[in-house]
Order: C-alpha cells, then structure tokens, then sequence
C-alpha cells in the first residue's frame, strides 16, 4: 500500500513543487472531523492511482507556513499541484467518486 506521506514545511519544497508527477496535497488537522473522514478516502486514491500522481498530507497546526502561504481557511483542503504550481482544488470532505471527477485530469 502507498498510504499518504506526511510533509512538512520543511519537506514541501521536494516533496510537492519539485515532483515529476502530479501532487495531491491534503491540508488537514487532528481535531478536523471531516479531516479524518476524508483521510482514507485519500490513501485509496494514493493506492490506486500511484503511477500518475502522489498523495501526502499536512498538518496545518504543525505546519502553518505553508498553510498560510497557500491561504489555507477551511479544511479539508485538498490542492493538486503539477509541475510546481497549484492546479486545482476541493474544499470539504467529499465521496470518492466525486473527488476522482474533480480531479480526473491528474489521475
């Protein structure tokens, strides 16, 4: 299985702008509900689509900067970035289907 890797500020850089594929990028938080109900959603994505994109999460209390930077209000946010820049994006927890629709593009 090829579960969702945790980022952090520090690692976003590589991990995400510096990516060959496509990057799906969960901003999230322990105490968020809809948070943990999307998170397994996200890990069957990661599993299912890993040869064209890659799934991670970050925590935006443990990592406010980059958060900040991509002006993080709601979460779940889920942002794909490709080829370094923020492509698309979902706020909300949200059905599997709709998610793969949202982003069919990238999977």
């Amino acid at each position: 299985m090829s579960n969702a890797k945790d980022v952090t500020d520090a690692s976003f850089q590589s991990d995400v702008l510096e990516n060959d594929k496509a990057v799906i990028v969960d901003f999230w938080a322990e105490w968020c509900g809809p948070c943990r109900m999307l998170s397994p959603i996200l890990d069957q994505i990661a599993d299912e689509h890993s040869e064209k994109v890659d799934v991670v999460k970050i925590n935006v209390d443990e990592n406010p900067a980059i958060a900040a930077k991509y002006g993080i209000t709601s979460i779940p946010a889920v942002y794909v970035f490709k080829g370094g820049e923020h492509v698309a994006s979902s706020i909300g927890a949200k059905p599997k289907q709709v998610i793969e629709q949202e982003f069919a593009e990238y999977l």
